[in-house]
């Protein structure tokens, strides 16, 4: 009876678990994961066109050339990644000469405060059109379909809403490019049967959660012997994320290959606590971060591959793609969009304009740039 009672558990024990993977790697979504094709290169090849699936503003006002007044607001401030965004912003509205942005966001990425920033600028009737980074896909989709009912226009960037509650999004490299470059970057350097963990924000944060889906999908397609070993929840917090990655470190010793960070603030954390564990070389960091938060452990030699896309070239972007919607020269069933000084743009994915393909700064070109 003991056996029998003790193989249940096992087995149920089994079940539990294959279920919790199974939920908390959907990408937060239902969206199935389309992973590249193996080997060199990050491209997937032309991509279909699909029929527009985002919303409309309602009977916005026709302001075809005018001054415009937007609010920008990403999931927190006081962060580089989104400093860099709002420089984006800004750089785009000098340029423009007829827009205006204002970043407002709470200090955390709370959800809850950032659908309250939202509310009272909808009140306000100040605001033309709202930029978004979304904390939470669904949580954040109501508030926004209320400024399209009111006739604001609304466009996301980095991280998405539910397609119907913004007209665009702005994605800054396609979740499937994204995903081959960051496995790809560990398999060069720990080996096709290296074992990693993964640091991110939460399991439902929207861009990293697709990233997570899509990693998944293309290692066991490619890497099928890399074994993934735990996926740890810090926010967006530098404190958490060094404590996370100290617990893969100390939990998993010399099976830990390397940690995958998958926000701005847990890579460069997660550097810092291989650094100060005395691994670098033995465990690698790889994950996405700007530039200059990195510096430090690539010039030291402890972390060899930082994936990211220019921030500011996406803030920048998002407002260019924002004064295309109000202008009336980007509408549904467009295929490219001009953007100033980043050319023509693509529409993917049917409401989305993709930035480009995604960016692996190393030892040998970080030093080029400075945000």
């Amino acid at each position: 009876m003991k056996n029998f009672s003790f193989r249940m558990f096992v087995s149920l024990s089994i079940v539990l678990l294959g279920l919790s993977f199974a939920q908390t790697w959907d990408g937060a979504d239902d969206l199935p994961t389309n992973p590249l094709a193996c080997g060199e290169g990050a491209g997937g090849g032309a991509v279909a066109m699909l029929d527009y699936n985002g919303g409309q503003a309602t009977n916005a006002p026709d302001l075809a050339g005018q001054a415009i007044n937007l609010i920008d607001v990403p999931k927190l401030v006081g962060i580089g990644y989104f400093a860099a965004t709002t420089l984006g912003q800004e750089q785009a509205a000098e340029e423009l000469g007829n827009v205006t942005v204002t970043t407002d966001a709470p200090t955390e990425a709370n959800i809850d405060d950032q659908i309250a920033v939202i509310e009272s600028y909808i009140a306000s009737g100040n605001i033309n059109g709202i930029l978004f980074a979304a904390n939470d896909p669904v949580a954040i989709a109501p508030v926004l379909r209320k400024a399209l009912e009111q006739g604001i226009h609304v466009v996301g960037y980095d991280a998405n809403s539910e397609p119907d509650a913004r007209e665009w999004f702005v994605n800054q490299a396609e979740f499937n490019g994204i995903a081959k470059a960051m496995v790809d970057s560990l398999a060069k350097e720990k080996g096709e049967d290296a074992k990693f963990g993964i640091v991110t924000s939460t399991f439902t944060t929207p861009n990293q959660a697709r990233w997570i889906a899509e990693m998944q999908a293309y290692q066991a397609a490619c890497y099928p012997n890399m074994e993934w070993l735990e996926t740890l929840e810090a926010q967006e917090d530098a404190v958490l994320s060094f404590n996370q990655a100290n617990t893969l470190i100390n939990k998993y010793g010399d099976d830990l290959d390397g940690i995958f960070g998958m926000t701005s603030v847990a890579t460069p954390s997660s550097a810092d606590a291989v650094t100060q564990a005395g691994l670098c070389g033995e465990v690698a960091v790889i994950g996405l971060a700007t530039p200059n938060a990195m510096k430090p452990f690539v010039n030291d030699g402890c972390v060899q591959s930082v994936v990211l896309w220019n921030p500011i070239d996406l803030g920048y972007a998002a407002t260019y793609v924002m004064r295309a919607v109000v202008d009336g020269t980007l509408n549904p069933g467009d295929s490219s969009v001009e953007a100033g000084r980043l050319g023509t743009l693509q529409v993917v994915n049917g409401s989305e304009i993709l930035l480009g393909a995604p960016f692996i700064f190393t030892p040998e070109n970080i030093n080029d740039f400075d945000f």
